[in-house]
C-alpha cells in the first residue's frame, strides 16, 4: 500500500517538521513493514509553467514526426513572448494546455534544460509528459493535457503537486485495514499520541423504501449491500488533477470519473466500491450463488466459466459481476471520449465472505484491489459512509443529483466480544503493564472495554483479526514497544549445547564451503511435474508427497522430498545471469508422508502440553530427514597464467559425498549405481554399514544406500534447461551420521616411517571395486593405514569378462618401525581375505 504523506496529512496532524523517514520510524516500531519512503520531486526545479499551445509547424524531412511550436507561457520566462520549443509529441493541438519546462529547470534523473539548436530549430525549453516528470502513467501515452481553466503561468510543480513523499507498505494478511489511508493514519494517530479524523464519519441518510432493488440470496456470502443512484452526471466531465495525482502516488492509474472516484474512495476508506452504469442494469440488483458452467464476461473482456462456489452480482439477465473481484463488461462505466457517455450510476458498496471472495479470485486467476482487500477484511460498518463519500464526489465534480433513495440490506450479527483477564498480556510478555496501560492501548486500537480483573472486550467492525485473548495481548504489546520488551538470555544446564545432528549439521555447510561451493537455500516446495522432469520411475517413493492445504503457489503444492528441483533451479536461474562456473549447495529438511499418520488437534496454549499430546503431535508430522545435496556446471578450476582450467564433472560430485563422508566419520563405499536423473554410465550410487561393529560378511550390518552422485542424464539436462554436463550429488546426511563414529577425534601422528605395499587383483567386470577395497581393508588389520586404487586396466591380457584392479596399501605401526615380512604379511592377509570373499586373483599369478 502506497501512502502519500500530504494525504495522510489531511487526517492526522503531523509536526510539519516530520518527514517520511521520521514517520516510517514510528510506524515501524507500531509493527507495519514500511519498506521505503519514495522521495517523488527529488532534484526537481523550475521554472516549470502552464503554457498554452499558440502555433505547431510540422517539419519535414526527418526519420519520425517532428513539431515546432509557440507555446504561450506568461511571465515566466521573463519576456512575456512566446517560447518556441520543437517536440516529437502529437497528442496535443492548437489550444491545449501543456506543461512546459524553461531553460534553468531540473527534471528528476538530473536532467537539465537548456536551449538547444534541434532539427534546424533552436528550441528554448521542453513539452513534459508524466514519465519525465516522474508522475507515472497517466494514460495519455504523451504530452500531459491539462484542463482549459487553468490559468497560463501557474507554477505547475505545486498544480501538479510534484514534491512529495510516498511510504510504501507491506501490509500482512491480518492487518487488512491497513490497505485504506483511514487504517494507516489511525496507525500513525497512536504512533503519535494525536487525534484521528476519521474519513468515515459522514452524515448518512438513514435507509428507506424507494432506494434502487437490491435482493440478497445468499445472506451469509454477502452480509451488507448498500445501493446509491447518483443521476445527471456529465458525460464529458473528468477526474481533477488532484484526484489524478493521489490515485497516481498510490499506484493506480487514472480511467474516468466514476471509475476513479470509486478507486479513490476505497484507498481513503479501505471499502472498495463499484459503479454500475444504471441504463445497462436491467431491474433488480441480486447476489447469489453462480450456476454450475455459467458463463460471464468480466471488465478485462475475459468470459469466464463460473463455479457453483462463485459469489456473483445478478440483474434480470444474469451476472453482472463477480462479487468481491470485478464487474462486468455489459454493465461497464462508458468513457467520456465515447459518443454516448455516462450520466446516470448506481453505487454498488457491499460486504462479502473474506473465504468466498478468495476463492473464487484464485479459481479464476484474477487479482484485483477490491479481492486484495476483501479477503484479508473490510469493516462492514463502512459501507454506507463508502456510499455516501462516492455520491459526494460525484456531485461535486460531475454535477449530478443524488436521488434521495438508499438500499441498504443487512443481515443480523452481534459485535465480537472477548472475554480476557486483565493481566494476560502481562503473562505474555513477562512484563507488569497493569489494567489502565491494558485497557488504554485496547481502546486506542477501537475496543471498547469493560469489567476490573477480567475484561469484556468489544471488538471493532475494522479488526477482523483480533478473534481471541492472545491477539489482544499482542496489540498491547506492539503498542507498549517491542523494543522495550527485556532481552532475558535463558541458562541451559551445564553439557546441553547442539546435538550431535546439530554439530554434523554445521560442520557439513563449512565444509562445502571450504571445498569452494556457495550455499543456496531454496524453498521447500516443489511441483510434482518435476518428478517426471527428473526421470522418476512411476513408483518412486520420492513421488509420495506431502500436500500442503494453502500454498504459497498453486504451481508448488508439496512440500520437497529431495533438495535437487530447488538446487537446479537456482544453478539454472545464476546461469541464466551471466554466471556460467556454479558450484552450489544445500542441507536442508525433506518430508516423507506417513502412512499411519492421524490428524490431531490444536494444543492448549494456557498449560504445558502433556506428553501424550506431544507424542500425537508428532507421531503425525511427515518424516524429516536431513539431506545435503551439491550441484556444479562449467569450470570446476579456471584457467589462467597458471596452467590450464578444468571443467566440473561426475568425479567432483562424488568427492563431495567423501568430504561429508569424512565429516561424519564415516566409511562411505563408493560403486556403479543407475537412478533418476543420473546418466546411467556416470552415475556413483553412495553407501554405508549402519553397524561398524561387525564384519563384511554378512556379520557387519546392512549396507544401505544413502544418495547418489554423478553427471545428470542429458534428458534431464534439456527438460530442466540446465547447462551442458551439469552434475550433481545428494546424500541423507542423517544416514551417513549414524554410520560414522560420532565426535571426531584428532588423528594421532606416528613419527616411525611408512610401508607401502601394491597390489593388483583381477576379479570378474562385475565386481564393484569398493566391494574388492572394503574386504582388502578388513584383511589387512590394524596396521593398515590407508588405501587407493589407482588403476583400473582391462584387455585380452586380463581375459573376457575381467578386470584389473590396482590398489595402494599403506601400512604403519604406531609403536615401531614396520619390518618388511610384516608389511607383506599383512598385504598378503588383504589378498587372501579377497579373494576368499570375492574371487579374486592376484596378477600374473
Amino acid at each position: 500500500m502506497r501512502i502519500p504523506l500530504s494525504w495522510l496529512r489531511e487526517y492526522v496532524d503531523l509536526p510539519a517538521t516530520e518527514t517520511g523517514r521520521d514517520v516510517q520510524a514510528k510506524l515501524i516500531a507500531a509493527g507495519l513493514e514500511v519498506e521505503t519512503v519514495d522521495r517523488l520531486g527529488e532534484g526537481l526545479k523550475g521554472p516549470l509553467a502552464v503554457g498554452k499551445v499558440l502555433t505547431i509547424e510540422e517539419l519535414e524531412g526527418f526519420k519520425k514526426p517532428i513539431r515546432f511550436c509557440t507555446v504561450d507561457v506568461g511571465q515566466t520566462n521573463g519576456t512575456g513572448e512566446p517560447q518556441e520549443i520543437v517536440c516529437g509529441a502529437r497528442n496535443f493541438a492548437v489550444g491545449d494546455k501543456v506543461v512546459v519546462a524553461l531553460p534553468g529547470a531540473v527534471l528528476p534523473g538530473d536532467f537539465a534544460i537548456a536551449e538547444r539548436k534541434t532539427y534546424g530549430k533552436m528550441s528554448r525549453g521542453m513539452i513534459c509528459s508524466g514519465d519525465e516528470l516522474g508522475m507515472g502513467d497517466d494514460g495519455s501515452g504523451g504530452i500531459i493535457v491539462l484542463p482549459p481553466e487553468h490559468e497560463v503561468g501557474t507554477d505547475a510543480i505545486e498544480l501538479l503537486e510534484l514534491v512529495d513523499e510516498v511510504l510504501d507498505i507491506a501490509v500482512t494478511p491480518d492487518r487488512g485495514y491497513c490497505l485504506s489511508l483511514r487504517g494507516v493514519a489511525r496507525e500513525t494517530a497512536t504512533a503519535y499520541g494525536l487525534p484521528l479524523r476519521d474519513p468515515a464519519l459522514l452524515d448518512v441518510p438513514a435507509p428507506n423504501s424507494f432506494g434502487y432493488p437490491v435482493q440478497i440470496s445468499d445472506p451469509v456470502g454477502c452480509d451488507r449491500f448498500t445501493a446509491r443512484t447518483v443521476t445527471g452526471l456529465r458525460p464529458d466531465a473528468r477526474s481533477p488533477i488532484w484526484l489524478q495525482r493521489r490515485l497516481q502516488k498510490a499506484g493506480m492509474r487514472p480511467i474516468s470519473l466514476a471509475v476513479d472516484v470509486t478507486n479513490y474512495v476505497m484507498l481513503e476508506l479501505g471499502q472498495p466500491l463499484h459503479a454500475y452504469d444504471r441504463s445497462r442494469v436491467q431491474g433488480t440488483i441480486g447476489v447469489r450463488r453462480a450456476e454450475q458452467g455459467e458463463k460471464f464476461t468480466t471488465l478485462d473482456g475475459a468470459e469466464r466459466v463460473l463455479d457453483a462456489e462463485d459469489l456473483v452480482i445478478t440483474d434480470e439477465r444474469g451476472p453482472i459481476g463477480l462479487a468481491g473481484v470485478m464487474g462486468g463488461a455489459n454493465t461497464e462505466i462508458a468513457d467520456h471520449t465515447e459518443e454516448q457517455g455516462t450520466t446516470d450510476v448506481v453505487i454498488e458498496a457491499a460486504h462479502f465472505d473474506p473465504v468466498s471472495v478468495a476463492r473464487t479470485a484464485r479459481r479464476h486467476k484474477l487479482s484485483s484491489e477490491a479481492a486484495r482487500r476483501f479477503e484479508r477484511g473490510v469493516d462492514p460498518q463502512a459501507a454506507s459512509a463508502a456510499a455516501q463519500r462516492t455520491v459526494d464526489l460525484l456531485v461535486l465534480l460531475a454535477g449530478g443529483t443524488a436521488e434521495a433513495g438508499v438500499t441498504e440490506v443487512i443481515a443480523p450479527s452481534a459485535p465480537r466480544t472477548i472475554t480476557m483477564p486483565a493481566d494476560h498480556p502481562d503473562k505474555v510478555a513477562g512484563v507488569a503493564y497493569g489494567r489502565e496501560t491494558v485497557v488504554r492501548h485496547l481502546q486506542e486500537v477501537g475496543c471498547d472495554v469493560y469489567g476490573q480483573d477480567v475484561l469484556t472486550v468489544t471488538v471493532p467492525s475494522w479488526r477482523p483479526d483480533l478473534a481471541e485473548v492472545n491477539d489482544l495481548a499482542e496489540e498491547v504489546i506492539r503498542l507498549e514497544g517491542y523494543e522495550n520488551l527485556p532481552s532475558t538470555l535463558p541458562k541451559p544446564p551445564a553439557g546441553r549445547g547442539l546435538t550431535e545432528r546439530q554439530r554434523l549439521h554445521r560442520r557439513a555447510g563449512r565444509a562445502l564451503a571450504g571445498a569452494g561451493y556457495v550455499e543456496a537455500p531454496t524453498y521447500p516446495f516443489l511441483s510434482e511435474q518435476v518428478f517426471d522432469q527428473l526421470g522418476l520411475e512411476a513408483d518412486d517413493p520420492n513421488r509420495r508427497v506431502v500436500t500442503l492445504v494453502n500454498p504459497l503457489s498453486d504451481e508448488e503444492p508439496a512440500l520437497r522430498t529431495t533438495l535437487l528441483p530447488g538446487l537446479l533451479a537456482a544453478l539454472r536461474r545464476n546461469d541464466g545471469r551471466g554466471s556460467h562456473d556454479l558450484a552450489l549447495f544445500e542441507t536442508g529438511l525433506v518430508f516423507h508422508p506417513r502412512e499411519d499418520a492421524a490428524p490431531v488437534g490444536r494444543l492448549p496454549v494456557d498449560r504445558r502440553p502433556t506428553d501424550e499430546e506431544i507424542a500425537a503431535l508428532n507421531a503425525s508430522l511427515p518424516e524429516q530427514p536431513r539431506h545435503a545435496a551439491v550441484v556444479l556446471a562449467g569450470a570446476r578450476e579456471r584457467a589462467g597464467w597458471w596452467g590450464k582450467g578444468r571443467p566440473a564433472d561426475w568425479a567432483d560430485a562424488v568427492e563431495a559425498a567423501r568430504t561429508l563422508a569424512r565429516e561424519a566419520g564415516a566409511e562411505l563405499i563408493v560403486q556403479q549405481g543407475q537412478y533418476g536423473p543420473w546418466h546411467p554410465g556416470r552415475c556413483a550410487e553412495l553407501t554405508v554399514y549402519l553397524d561398524s561393529a561387525q564384519g563384511p560378511n554378512g556379520e557387519q550390518g546392512d549396507l544401505v544406500s544413502i544418495g547418489h552422485a554423478g553427471e545428470l542424464h542429458p534428458r534431464v539436462i534439456k527438460a530442466l534447461g540446465l547447462p551442458a554436463r551439469t552434475c550433481a550429488m545428494e546424500l541423507n546426511l542423517d544416514l551417513l551420521q549414524e554410520a560414522g563414529e560420532g565426535a571426531l577425534r584428532a588423528p594421532g601422528i606416528s613419527t616411525f616411517p611408512v610401508a607401502t605395499q601394491d597390489v593388483a587383483l583381477v576379479v570378474d567386470q562385475d565386481v564393484p571395486a569398493a566391494v574388492v577395497e572394503a574386504y582388502l581393508r578388513d584383511g589387512a588389520g590394524e596396521l593398515l593405514e590407508d588405501i587407493r586404487l589407482f588403476d583400473v586396466f582391462t584387455g585380452e591380457q586380463i581375459g573376457a569378462g575381467k578386470k584389473s584392479l590396482a590398489y595402494a596399501l599403506r601400512f604403519r605401526a604406531a609403536d615401531r618401525t614396520l619390518t618388511v615380512d610384516e608389511a607383506s604379511a599383512a598385504r598378503d592377509a588383504a589378498v587372501a581375505r579377497a579373494a576368499e570373499t570375492t574371487g579374486a586373483v592376484l596378477r600374473g599369478a
